[in-house]
């Protein structure tokens, strides 16, 4: 899979692209990277690529010939079916649905706003879509485009030393993980379940299954809410609230899937 970013501060993504998932991926030649730095296409000798906003108000807005020429270099050395996403608070939230999504695609091309953002005119002609990281406002696109970059190549054919890891993750099922532990078996005066010493891997897994929707239920209601139960899941879920005695009917607000 292909990325190329376009910010004004290409460098940044430097270091990060140096270690774990992304630079081991990108050194085996398993993803690629492109970056375009947006003051190469600035019209003027001090590379300016903002202006003060039509209207008055605060901040400083990118201008639009500059983005837009931008763009279409980054378009130009990129798939046809690579979408440009803007990395912008106004964008649809990232979730694992819409990660799975990009995954799918050759190629994206992120768009990295600073300032008060990027002249309308050029988002409604040269971008596909706007994506946004969470409910809060960044100084500017580079880390949520780092974000994007490493959820999406988690999800590429044989980025991940084990290819079960992203399977597993969370939100993969529409819930949250289950707990985990490694040695040694005591620490600080708690042990590990036995359950997990037991060999029965058919256990183990269903065990798990329940940690899994106890914490969701814990801690993401709304996950089920959208998701529904099983019957199997229902009983799972009941027992683990008995366990911690908590009232098992608030069950009967979550809609069943009908398996």
């Amino acid at each position: 899979m292909q990325f190329h970013v376009l910010s004004i501060f290409p460098g940044l993504f430097e270091c990060a692209l140096s270690y774990g998932v992304l630079g081991r991926a990108w050194q085996q030649g398993q993803l690629g990277f492109a970056f375009t730095d947006i003051r190469d296409f600035s019209q003027d000798r001090h590379q300016t690529v903002d202006d003060r906003p039509y209207g008055g108000g605060p901040g400083m807005v990118m201008q639009p010939q500059v983005v837009a020429d931008a763009i279409d270099h980054a378009r130009g050395q990129m798939p046809a079916e690579a979408p440009v996403v803007y990395l912008s608070p106004q964008g649809q939230t990232l979730n694992h649905e819409r990660v799975a999504e990009l995954s799918g695609l050759p190629g994206l091309t992120l768009l990295c706003g600073r300032y008060e953002g990027i002249d309308e005119r050029v988002l409604a002609s040269r971008v596909d879509r706007e994506v946004s990281v969470g409910d809060y406002v960044l100084s500017g696109g580079e880390f949520a485009a780092l974000v994007v970059m490493d959820a999406v190549a988690r999800l590429q054919p044989d980025v991940l030393g084990e290819p079960a890891s992203a399977a597993e993750d969370s939100f993969v099922e529409g819930l949250l993980d289950c707990p985990h532990y490694t040695r040694p078996r005591a620490f600080e005066g708690q042990g590990v379940p036995e359950i997990l010493f037991s060999g029965d891997h058919a256990r183990i897994r269903q065990w798990r299954h329940q940690q899994a929707l106890g914490r969701t239920f814990e801690r993401r209601p709304d996950l089920l809410e959208r998701r529904g139960l099983s019957a199997e899941e229902r009983r799972l879920l009941r027992e683990y609230l008995r366990e911690r005695g908590s009232d098992p009917d608030a069950l009967e607000a979550f809609p069943a899937t009908g398996d």
